[in-house]
């Protein structure tokens, strides 16, 4: 069937093959493929303590409730705080006993073996917090063993005869995020990747896997330091893979958290002037999260604040950030490609 057989294709067969779910199943898939772009985010930040994981739960909720986009969140910092954000502790035990989180699919990615205890459509946990659309792949508190990673890398050398060890670790950067999503990929509207602080072998492989990469920060010169660190690592690793097309991340923004009175102080805009030196204002969102107790409450529900109390300030926060973000990609993409499509929920 050619590309240009298909809109007349889907319009003349629908009222028939609506009887069948097993073939209104195929057409979803073939529309997913062709139709659909999937924008992977990384939330990154060189230091800890700044709401990443916050962010990074709050924004694809909203996502999902509000905006009916099909959203999955990958849990890859070994805190394990954006999975207990979504589930209740026992149930991520349970996962953990059945080996059902990204530590046996990074297992695979290092040693492949012939019988994979699990693929990546049995690791992720869908609906999570009830919400139709959400989905997420529940992190581990060992999420790769340090030693495999070794031994991968110099089984790559050899194999490939790879005259310098930043060969292979290059190889095992692109490919230890990209084989977990790519059997998935297609099924979502947004993957958000919640890396770890630091600058590590995880964090680069999301960073160089992803479309965009979202930092958050509070306004204080530790976490400016941190953005800033992180933005020179990253064009760093912009430039190793210059004249290909392999890196194409781009930076979303820059969001403020955590904020309160702070953030009107002079000290506080002072901070935040000396970003301004390093990014525009079109690289740093308007909108601002609070501080807000009922934030932190909301991790004793496992659920993420918009759900838990959607009409305390930090939540309208989180929503009228989703907004902006969603403005920002379709600045960053095409406004025209934007409106082109359909959400991926708008197939079910």
């Amino acid at each position: 069937m050619a590309l240009s057989d298909v809109p007349r294709f889907y319009t003349n067969s629908i009222p028939t093959l609506s009887r069948s779910v097993f073939a209104v199943a195929i057409i979803q898939t073939y529309y997913r493929f062709i139709f659909f772009m999937t924008y992977i985010i990384a939330t990154s930040n060189m230091k800890g303590g700044v709401g990443k994981t916050t962010l990074t739960v709050n924004l694809a909720t909203c996502l999902a409730t509000l905006h009916r986009k099909r959203v999955l969140v990958v849990d890859l910092d070994t805190q394990i705080s954006a999975t207990l954000s979504l589930l209740s502790p026992q149930d991520f035990v349970k996962c953990r006993q059945e080996h059902r989180t990204l530590k046996s699919l990074f297992q695979e990615v290092l040693e492949p073996s012939a019988t994979p205890k699990a693929s990546v459509l049995d690791v992720i946990r869908p609906y999570v917090c009830a919400v139709k659309g959400l989905d997420l792949l529940p992190g581990d508190l060992d999420l790769y063993d340090d030693f495999a990673v070794s031994k991968s890398l110099h089984q790559t050398s050899l194999e490939q005869g790879y005259e310098n060890f930043q060969t292979a670790w290059n190889e095992l950067e692109r490919k230890m995020v990209k084989r977990i999503l790519d059997p998935v990929i297609h099924n979502y509207d947004f993957i958000i990747l919640d890396c770890a602080p630091g600058y590590h072998l995880l964090t680069r492989s999301s960073i160089v896997n992803s479309d965009f990469y979202l930092m958050p920060a509070k306004a204080e010169p530790l976490s400016v330091a941190g953005i800033q660190l992180l933005e020179r690592r990253i064009e760093k690793l912009r430039n190793i893979y210059k004249g290909t097309d392999i890196f194409k991340s781009r930076l979303l923004g820059i969001v403020f958290t955590m904020g309160g009175g702070l953030l009107v102080s002079r000290y506080a805009n002072q901070v935040m002037n000396r970003l301004r030196q390093d990014f525009s204002d079109a690289q740093i969102f308007k909108t601002q999260i609070p501080a807000d107790v009922n934030v932190s409450k909301a991790v004793d529900s496992f659920k993420p604040v918009v759900l838990a109390n959607p009409t305390s300030a930090g939540a309208k926060a989180f929503v009228k950030l989703s907004e902006e973000l969603l403005a920002k990609v379709n600045l960053l993409v095409g406004a025209k490609e934007q409106k082109s499509r359909l959400s991926l929920s708008e197939l079910d």
